[in-house]
């Protein structure tokens, strides 16, 4: 394969245009590893690469996957139209190159939210297929019951779907929250279970996607990091 320019590579990690990267080369603004080169035909080796673009330092990625802290009142959407997009919280950089939510989350919803430029990935982490766990922490209007946890698990029908939808697991957590693991991901599918067995969800809160853990992440709303290979791996179903 043939290696790339580093204006080809500027461009990819979402620096801009092609033209305007190659204008941050030639005057001298971006460095390799550490040198300043103002070649934009330099093919540098990409593995390991470090770049650094005003005085801040990239590590080059032929893909990113992210995880962000969702606060609320942010849009899954590229293009948003009541709240801003959660492509704001993240460098322009990423906007650049076509990141994007991997799945959606309300705008009142906040939690784990995957984020990606790979259409495999996105592909994959989106269909319901894979049986990816979702894992949510449902604050509820009304008391929760043994009877509500049960009639969950069971299955409770919604009005536009063929079949009563059930969730994976189910427990209480307080007298108004409980954790529910679904792996359908429908349109609302948490608050409209609820709804219909005769509960209100009040605030939701995704806590985990497939073995991969929020709280493990250590960050706090509106803060987001890269996932390395032992975390993207949890994201793999276990197979039974």
């Amino acid at each position: 394969m043939a290696k790339l320019t580093l204006d080809r590579i500027l461009q990819s990690q979402g620096f801009g245009s092609r033209k305007y990267c190659r204008e941050l080369i030639e005057d001298g603004e971006v460095a390799v590893n550490g040198e300043v080169v103002d070649n934009y035909r330099a093919t540098p080796d990409t593995d390991k690469l470090m770049l650094t673009l005003f005085d801040e330092q990239w590590e080059y990625r032929e893909h990113v996957y992210i995880a962000l802290n969702k606060p609320p009142n942010f849009e899954c959407s590229r293009k948003p139209s009541h709240h801003p997009g959660v492509l704001t919280i993240l460098p322009e950089q990423f906007t650049w190159r076509d990141v994007q939510p991997v799945g959606r989350l309300d705008h009142d919803t906040t939690g784990l939210l995957l984020m990606s430029d790979d259409g495999s990935f996105i592909h994959a982490q989106s269909s319901p297929k894979r049986h990816v766990p979702k894992v949510y922490a449902a604050t509820t209007a009304e008391p929760v019951t043994e009877a509500l946890i049960a009639q969950l698990k069971a299955g409770v029908q919604l009005h536009d779907e063929p079949a009563p939808l059930a969730a994976s697991r189910c427990s209480q957590l307080g007298e108004h929250l409980l954790e529910i693991v679904l792996e359908q991901g429908k349109y609302h599918q948490v608050k409209r279970m609820l709804a219909a067995a005769g509960n209100h969800c009040s605030a939701l809160r995704r806590t985990a996607i497939g073995g991969l853990q929020l709280n493990a992440l250590a960050l706090e709303e509106g803060e987001w990091c890269y996932l390395d290979a032992a975390q993207m791996a949890l994201l793999v179903p276990e197979q039974g």
